[in-house]
């Protein structure tokens, strides 16, 4: 095994390239948090070995992805209007995931899809339900997600792909004012979209009726179980009519959704476009710390060009705003999202770092799952995440849409 020795003209000091790893050759020791390093899984998730993403990076991988075969949006059994919206929007080919959901969906069946992070999933279940709503307008269509910021962004899309098609859509999420989504709620929405507690305090107090649903969507639902959402999400599932259609999609399916795939769906087709646990756009490197100090070395890496709009996970909501605010007086531009922030803050950081008018943006896990944000050049876990699956939706934030990214984790 080889490693970059120290060069103080540049950073290879601090990079261990994936290529250094040989076929076969001794995996180097690393300390892992004490949560890991006490042998117990975080969240139902494997536990996570350094060595092992360093390796999903460099070792070879002939792997037959599964292609759509270039089908394209006009290409399915959905109305003119919803063509025409979509056409509008500048999108004309299908994504692997797209192209094989869409007509399962279409259907009627349960439909359980799982693929890369990154890939399309909101449009696969959007585009086939908001037909269904355009077929039979007093359709209603309940949309579950694990957190506030998924279900908003859920909701915009949905709103984009609807413009002028006169369907209408209520968004529910904790941290958000009550009295506005109630006001909401009073009129006819043919979509519901929330995050499971809200949604459950809002079926008590009888502001919704599950029995007036025909259709459930479960996005990330291996999140939501993470989460701790789990009797919510047998609570929303127990008040569903019957005959319901149920859709699940999430980029990982441990034995824990399995189970709950069971419970929930009846005879679901399963789509899986899973090509690589990680993307192929995203080149995954190491920094090595060697006693020095991790947040002058992150300062010193954005400083650098190519750093143009950096994601960095840590692992504490203290420790991320410690973080923020030591870069912001470094002269760096810079937000941070976690959960001591409340709901509009956190929008506007989002907002903020999706419009480039910060560099970077510092997260707990909240923001690893789901957000679809354009142009993420660099993920850097400047703390390990706790499983495995946490660090395959963390650097999926990066090398979205056929785009390239990096993704560097500090390591001891």
């Amino acid at each position: 095994m080889q490693v970059k020795e120290k060069n103080r003209g540049g950073f290879g000091s601090y990079f261990m390239k994936a290529r250094s790893f040989a076929a076969g050759s001794r995996r180097p020791r690393f300390n892992a948090p004490k949560s890991v390093r006490s042998g117990k899984r975080n969240f139902g998730g494997a536990r996570i070995d350094p060595a092992r993403f360093v390796n999903k990076a460099i070792v070879p991988q002939i792997i037959a992805e599964n292609e759509s075969q270039n089908v394209k949006f006009g290409d399915f059994e959905i109305a003119a209007s919803l063509k025409r919206v979509i056409a509008g929007k500048g999108y004309q080919d299908a994504t692997p995931i797209q192209a094989k959901t869409i007509p399962q969906i279409l259907k009627g069946v349960d439909v359980v899809g799982v693929a890369d992070t990154g890939t399309g999933k909101t449009a696969a279940f959007l585009v086939p339900l908001i037909d269904r709503v355009l077929a039979n307008p007093r359709t209603k269509i309940l949309i579950v997600a694990p957190t506030r910021e998924l279900a908003v962004q859920i909701d915009q899309e949905l709103k984009s792909l609807t413009k002028g098609l006169k369907i209408f859509s209520a968004c529910c999420v904790g941290g958000a004012s009550v009295s506005r989504q109630l006001a909401q709620l009073r009129y006819f929405n043919n979509f519901v979209i929330g995050t499971p507690g809200r949604l459950k305090d809002f079926i008590e107090r009888r502001r919704i009726n599950l029995a007036e649903f025909s259709v459930i969507v479960l996005d990330e639902a291996d999140r939501m179980m993470d989460m701790g959402f789990i009797a919510d999400m047998r609570f929303l599932m127990a008040r569903m009519p019957e005959s319901r259609q149920t859709l699940f999609f999430s980029a990982t399916l441990s034995r824990e959704i399995e189970r709950l795939i069971g419970e929930f769906l009846r005879d679901p087709v399963f789509v899986s476009i899973k090509s690589r646990d990680t993307s192929k756009n995203v080149d995954q490197d190491v920094v090595k710390v060697s006693g020095r100090n991790k947040t002058e070395i992150l300062r010193e890496l954005l400083l650098e060009n190519e750093f143009k709009k950096v994601l960095v996970f840590g692992r504490t909501k203290y420790g991320v705003e410690k973080l923020c605010q030591t870069l912001l007086k470094a002269g760096i531009k810079a937000e941070s999202i976690h959960g001591d922030k409340n709901y509009s803050r956190r929008v506007r950081a989002l907002e903020m770092f999706k419009d480039d008018r910060v560099q970077v943006l510092v997260a707990t896990d909240v923001a690893a799952r789901g957000l679809d944000i354009s142009n993420v050049t660099h993920v850097i876990n400047f703390d390990l995440p706790q499983t495995y699956e946490d660090y395959i939706h963390r650097i999926g934030r990066t090398g979205r849409a056929n785009n390239f990214g990096k993704a560097l984790t500090f390591i001891d």
